[in-house]
């Protein structure tokens, strides 16, 4: 039977033990002892607790963060709680793949998320890799190796099964039959694996003659695919020698249509050019016109004046006509005055 001594347990942010506690075993034989509300019922909780156990009722506690110091009046609650379990092998009883070491540590940690981690020797497993060191050497979560208050009365009191799982563990067949329960799983899952595996078999068994007649037909298939793929070069043959003597007579046409455009542009820039020159001859004449338009206007202003002119020499000539007739009447009547006069004096 593997033996091993426990020689200290180290907690940090677990209940109590808010700040890292190391508690060392310096002997086979110690004893935890102090008042109500120490700490000692905890002490026998972390033990539980980094091998496994799960039930956070028997963890006195309800859920599974409840291990985790939830703070005080002085002190803040802390997020994460660890329990470090150091066993010494130095005789080297421990058997399996750790047989060689001569001290193990077992450590659990978990978080205020619920995210649980279990290490051996700092190295992080499955709780599955702690609970098999400790298989038949009575340690466990559950076992009858951590003694509590209460625990000679369950005993006592125990059923016949729960009384032959203690005897079990106490004789060290527990880890066998364990070993014999996974075992019978294992064979109990490869037989359903198989009869599955067998319904499988039994199915494309069923499938097969379909799928052959499939693959016949996928052949015949695929032979076609291949005239089909022989005919359509054929074609695409006897198209590209059509293509290429219309591209030949295509060629000739656009060589003829180029000429013919080449000729167009030439024309088209002999017309432009005399387009251009009509339009400068245009512009010249526009301004000639605009120039003989400016002289018959000025002519017409010309003629306007001096038709005023001539208007008023004539109104002018008018008067002066009015003003010598006039003038002859009063010479006339002057004379005529001045014969009279001249009789009345001589006579």
């Amino acid at each position: 039977m593997a033996q091993m001594r426990l020689a200290s347990i180290k907690l940090a942010g677990f209940k109590s033990f808010v700040d890292p506690t190391v508690i060392n075993f310096v002997s086979n034989l110690t004893a935890v002892v102090g008042p109500n509300g120490c700490g000692k019922s905890n002490v026998i909780d972390a033990v539980r607790w980094v091998m496994g156990e799960s039930s956070a009722k028997n963890l006195r506690g309800e859920n599974s963060t409840d291990v985790i110091f939830n703070g005080s009046t002085q002190r803040k609650q802390v997020s994460q709680a660890s329990v470090e379990l150091r066993f010494e092998n130095v005789e080297g009883k421990l058997l399996g793949e750790y047989a060689h070491y001569h001290e193990i540590a077992i450590k659990r940690v978990v978080t205020r998320d619920g995210d649980s981690q279990y290490y051996i020797n700092q190295t992080r497993c499955r709780k599955k890799d702690i609970t098999d060191i400790f298989l038949g050497t009575g340690l466990g979560p559950r076992s009858y190796a951590i003694i509590e208050q209460g625990m000679i009365s369950r005993f006592i009191e125990a059923k016949p099964d729960d009384l032959r799982v203690y005897l079990e563990e106490a004789a060290g067949i527990s880890k066998y039959k364990e070993r014999r329960r996974e075992t019978e799983n294992r064979i109990r899952h490869t037989r359903e694996n198989l009869t599955r595996l067998l319904d499988i078999k039994e199915e494309l068994e069923k499938q097969l003659t379909k799928l052959e007649k499939q693959a016949e037909t996928a052949k015949v298939y695929h032979e076609l695919k291949k005239d089909e793929s022989r005919l359509q070069a054929e074609t695409f043959a006897l198209n590209y020698q059509n293509y290429e003597q219309e591209l030949v007579k295509l060629e000739a046409s656009i060589l003829v249509e180029n000429n013919k455009l080449e000729e167009l542009l030439t024309e088209r820039q002999s017309i432009e050019t005399a387009l251009e020159k009509d339009r400068l001859q245009l512009t010249e004449s526009r301004d000639a016109l605009g120039e003989v338009q400016k002289q018959f206007y000025q002519a017409g202003s010309d003629i306007s004046s001096l038709e005023q002119r001539l208007a008023h020499h004539q109104t002018r000539q008018t008067q002066l006509n009015q003003d010598c007739q006039q003038t002859e009447t009063a010479i006339k009547q002057s004379d005529h005055t001045l014969k009279q006069d001249t009789g009345q004096k001589e006579a």
